[in-house]
């Protein structure tokens, strides 16, 4: 187990064209404020990336939890853990 709660950290990502915090509790689960914006976005949200798309010249929208971006920052801190501590994450143990 890792000795922190949560850790953050907040990045420009392109896929919505914005600064959006990634958040990594101790348990592994990641969540990302702009998912919650633009995972499932209301109609103006919706609006809002259309027109953002639009000024960009390219298509803008959240690829999900499975994003790229939360999935190297939530390895980055797994390998750090690691190389403190030999810690394994919870879906890795071998009991």
């Amino acid at each position: 187990m890792v000795n922190w709660q949560i850790t953050a950290t907040t990045i420009y990502c392109d896929a919505v064209d914005e600064e959006v915090t990634l958040l990594v509790y101790k348990d592994w689960e990641t969540k990302c404020t702009g998912y919650r914006k633009y995972g499932e976005p209301s109609k103006e949200m919706l609006n809002l990336l259309k027109k953002k798309s639009k000024q960009s010249k390219r298509q803008l929208e959240c690829t999900g939890l499975e994003c790229p971006r939360v999935t190297q920052y939530k390895e980055k801190l797994f390998t750090e853990e690691v190389t403190k501590g030999g810690k394994r994450k919870p879906s890795e143990n071998t009991n």
